[in-house]
């Protein structure tokens, strides 16, 4: 395992149904629509952590993302029940999470993903160079 990273237990799925507005002219999800489902998928792990936006901005803590990172895989089409997952792979000096958005009835993989997001101290707004001890606590770790 790399320094830095959380055992597989800091992830969390959810599963959804890909709406018709999510389409493109060919009926397949448009390529942008994937941003919203990363988003979803990041909300529920922040939500499982005890670390949602609300408790960032609490915290005094923005964390904007600066990285993203995305390879479509097969398209996702009107009806189709997908599984999101998200995964915290890095926290020591920015919050890594990958992605797999899959295709719940047969577990085909859609799309693999990647964001990366820093820590933004809301008084001075200055970036952090480390994560704040408040991201340890809720992972459960000790700083390094």
């Amino acid at each position: 395992m790399r320094r830095g990273a959380l055992p597989s237990r800091w992830f969390a799925e959810t599963e959804m149904q890909v709406q018709f507005f999510d389409l493109d002219p060919m009926q397949i999800v448009w390529h942008g629509n994937y941003v919203k489902y990363l988003e979803v998928a990041r909300c529920t792990l922040l939500d499982k952590i005890d670390y949602n936006y609300e408790q960032m901005k609490a915290s005094g803590f923005a964390w904007p993302v600066i990285d993203m990172n995305l390879r479509y895989i097969g398209p996702a089409v009107f009806g189709q029940r997908l599984i999101l997952r998200a995964e915290i792979v890095e926290y020591e000096n920015r919050l890594k999470i990958d992605y797999l958005i899959s295709d719940a009835a047969s577990g085909k993989r859609l799309n693999r993903a990647s964001t990366t997001q820093v820590a933004v101290d809301i008084a001075s707004g200055e970036m952090c160079f480390m994560s704040p001890p408040v991201l340890f606590e809720k992972l459960g770790v000790s700083p390094a």
